[in-house]
């Protein structure tokens, strides 16, 4: 896969999609200083307005309503912010929604999934001229009479382009049928505001053709070794590459310290996982709820005798799946009980893989943070190897993958369009009609309450009876409140666990036959679309899931807006330092007992203090494996330098269980990392258990037996009593190397603080941190001591802890290393 074609192509069509678009929106008076009413010539069947030319610009029928619809549009959102802001806002949407829509056509022509049969942005042959605008009726087009005549007039009158955006307009109308998440079925502004051509060599089409190989989307495609080069995996890249320029302009105001919004949320945090490491989670999460555990023929009879057994049937069983990134659970002191069983009495090993707790039927995988969907559409192939291992259909796994398996939500409603897109791209490979059925897809954008018309409730839930509604009226109305500013937080949100199909039933059917006039009756099928979304994504973030995995959002609290901030302080105490952080526990909260996690975070939370709390309770879980990648882990976005650590929960806790942790942090690109991985070198086996012994609980994996040991001796503070030395809050005033001064300043002679006051002398020795030096070493450093700097110090608000101790004779030592002890 061409990354780097991908990058530069997703960046300049985000910048040429809006220039594009703020143009047509100008023709139509609508600039960013405001919206110009139409030239008084205008009638109801066209209007005309003045864009400097002669001739003014017009518009007819249809458009006039899109056009109407886009003023109200950035009007409404304007009522939440300013006309500027709104403005931005709504031309950004229309700019991701119809890249999102080229990127979809162009995936489905070359893998032939799209219902026109006919390819739309490009020739079969190579030409320049698309399929579609060289032969528009073999399209398999509803076509009205209108359309046709225009059809044959563009044609007549070689306005090329005039029909490729009628035609490409028709076509996503036509999707809309079986995508409606991503082509939504009404004629709205979006299709007033395009504006593309296949002639133009600096157009977004011309680029697409030629500047991203073609079999980048095909996922038949190999290279000379065999290898897959194109797949639904490319529609993630490039939603995280046109994220590029308002992710940086996000940490840019970030430096001016200017929060995070919410609006800015998604850019600002979205990171797009290494295939490698999503491969990594689901295959030790969702995979390991099949195959690891205690195997079981019968009733508690067991399938294997020793650790030795079961370590070996778990590779056996991994390797028939080509799951190479499994790690089977670490050699345990005891056979440990994991609870499961994955073999009934009727079947072998080699026929069917079930589990005591769970039918197939029933497992359910969440990503509560799916971006574009990646860790999704892969835990989509390892359901279908479950699945067809089974004995199943292929088109029945599919249907019972997307009806009762997959789950996602995300904050960003263009993700979510994609991540839809690719899960719905994923089953299409499996299952040739199934854009046909219209399964039913639990993926969702977050929606929130915010605005719905609250005196329309009382006209819902008309089929149900006296006593049932008003149960079903005061739940809609708390979960209402649950949801309001729901997009400023996202999947933390805690939602209680309602009567769900009473709610489905409440928002099915509303009934103004009664006394509502027409004025109290408008907009009451916007609330009810609005009902229906908000029940959806409640459930989903009530109930439990037996996988949880994802890439959380990494966000620093300093970078957190207002609500935000007050909301994971008051909900999330013990994690509230980072938004990452706050996932872990969320998606503990999501997991079923005897479940998994599988998480990639930044790894601060296995050593900082700040996250002690939250390790307390991590360690009550059993830490099944983890991969400690270290910095670089996602290079192939541009560096990022962001120290990352991934890992596998159990929601159990077996006492001295034992986890294997792969400690990658020493290569410095995510393919060493990876090779490294796979050559099981730098491998640990440890027990979370025995964290808790040294202070503060850190993961600590790789500290040996002597040292946990030393860790259960007397602490030095109840022999020696140690104290903090010298810290001077400003380094930079108050220290200096000794060369940097003259001698006649300096005294190393043993004194007490009191005499170093009235002396002549200004600086004094200082034993300071600094390189690794066996037993002693590091004499570099000076302080200012005289009766001047000593004020000084007080006056800036250092209280200089243990100054009795100045100048004494003593053992001394640095607080803290990032390498070894040098003792």
């Amino acid at each position: 896969m061409d990354k780097t074609a991908i990058k530069n192509y997703a960046i300049w069509a985000r910048t040429k999609l809006i220039e594009d678009i703020k143009y047509k929106a100008s023709l139509l008076g609508i600039t960013e200083k405001g919206i110009a009413d139409a030239l008084p010539q205008s009638t109801t069947q066209d209007q005309y307005f003045d864009i400097g030319t002669r001739e003014p610009y017009a518009i007819r029928g249809v458009q006039i309503a899109q056009r109407r619809s886009l003023a109200e549009a950035i009007k409404k959102k304007a009522q939440e912010s300013d006309y500027l802001t709104a403005y931005n806002s709504i031309i950004e949407e229309v700019a991701y929604t119809w890249f999102n829509r080229f990127i979809a056509v162009r995936f489905m022509e070359v893998n032939d999934y799209l219902p026109c049969k006919i390819r739309v942005l490009s020739a079969v042959d190579g030409r320049q001229e698309p399929d579609i605008v060289q032969n528009p009726f073999d399209a398999k087009l509803d076509y009205t009479s209108a359309e046709e005549e225009l059809i044959s007039k563009h044609q007549m009158n070689n306005e090329g382009d005039k029909l490729f955006n009628m035609l490409f307009v028709k076509v996503c109308n036509d999707l809309s049928k079986v995508l409606p998440q991503l082509f939504e079925a009404e004629q709205d502004y979006t299709e007033l505001l395009l504006n593309i051509s296949y002639t133009d060599q600096d157009g977004l089409i011309y680029k697409l053709m030629h500047d991203i190989p073609e079999d980048n989307f095909d996922v038949n495609a190999v290279d000379e070794e065999g290898k897959p080069v194109g797949q639904v995996e490319i529609i993630g890249w490039l939603y995280q590459y046109y994220n590029t320029e308002p992710k940086n302009e996000t940490f840019a105001l970030l430096k001016k310290n200017v929060k995070i919004t919410k609006e800015r949320i998604p850019s600002a945090t979205q990171l797009f996982t290494p295939d490698w490491i999503v491969r990594y989670m689901v295959e030790n999460s969702l995979g390991r709820l099949v195959i690891s555990g205690q195997l079981v023929v019968d009733s508690g009879q067991s399938l294997v005798d020793s650790e030795e057994e079961r370590i070996a049937k778990e590779k056996e069983l991994a390797e028939r799946f080509g799951w190479k990134y499994y790690l089977p659970e670490a050699k345990q002191d005891v056979v440990v009980d994991s609870g499961q069983c994955l073999v009934d009495s009727e079947s072998s090993v080699n026929d069917q893989l079930i589990t005591s707790h769970y039918s197939l039927e029933t497992i359910k995988v969440i990503d509560p943070c799916m971006g574009s969907g990646h860790i999704l559409v892969y835990a989509f192939d390892v359901l279908m190897q479950i699945y067809t291992q089974m004995g199943y259909t292929d088109k029945d796994a599919v249907l019972s993958i997307l009806e009762n398996n997959l789950y996602g939500l995300d904050i960003d409603k263009r993700a979510f369009q994609l991540a839809y897109f690719a899960v719905l791209m994923k089953a299409r490979q499996y299952h040739k009609f199934i854009l046909k059925k219209q399964p039913q897809c639990h993926i969702y954008a977050i929606a929130e309450s915010n605005g719905i018309n609250m005196k329309h409730l009382a006209y819902f839930g008309a089929q149900l009876d006296e006593l049932a509604k008003p149960v079903a009226l005061n739940q809609m109305q708390e979960l209402i409140a649950t949801l309001h500013d729901a997009k400023e937080y996202g999947s933390i949100i805690s939602v209680a666990d309602y009567d769900w199909d009473l709610l489905h039933q409440f928002a099915a059917e509303f009934d103004i036959s009664g006394e509502m006039n027409l004025f109290d009756s408008f907009g009451i099928e916007e609330t009810q679309q609005r009902l229906q979304e908000i029940v959806a994504v409640g459930e989903v973030l009530a109930q439990k899931y037996e996988v949880v995995v994802t890439n959380p959002p990494y966000m620093g609290s300093s970078g957190m807006g207002a609500k935000l901030s007050a909301y994971v302080k008051q909900n999330y105490p013990d994690s509230k330092s980072d938004l990452f952080a706050v996932f872990m526990e969320v998606c503990h909260k999501m997991n079923a007992k005897n479940g998994y996690q599988a998480m990639i975070t930044q790894h601060v939370w296995m050593f900082l203090s700040s996250f002690e709390k939250l390790r307390t309770k991590i360690q009550k879980l059993d830490i099944v494996n983890m991969a400690h990648l270290g910095a670089r882990a996602f290079e192939e976005i541009g560096g990022e330098v962001v120290q990352t650590t991934s890992f596998i929960l159990a929601n159990k806790h077996i006492d001295d269980f034992k986890g294997t942790y792969c400690r990658l942090v020493e290569p410095t690109t995510q393919v060493g990392k990876e090779e490294m991985f796979l050559a099981k070198e730098n491998r640990y086996v440890a027990c979370s258990d025995d964290f808790a012994k040294i202070p503060g609980a850190p993961v600590a994996y790789w500290v040996s037996e002597i040292v946990l040991k030393n860790f259960s001796l007397k602490k030095l503070k109840t022999i020696l009593n140690p104290k903090q030395g010298t810290s001077t809050g400003n380094d930079e005033l108050f220290v200096r190397l000794w060369h940097e001064i003259s001698n006649e300043k300096f005294s190393d002679k043993e004194i007490t603080i009191e005499s170093a006051l009235s002396s002549e002398y200004k600086y004094f020795p200082l034993d300071k941190g600094g390189t690794f030096r066996r037993w002693y070493g590091n004499n570099e450093k000076v302080i200012a001591m005289d009766n001047e700097s000593y004020n000084l110090l007080l006056n800036m608000g250092n209280h200089l802890p243990s100054r009795e101790l100045y100048f004494k004779e003593g053992i001394t030592w640095s607080k803290i290393t990032s390498s070894g002890a040098s003792y």
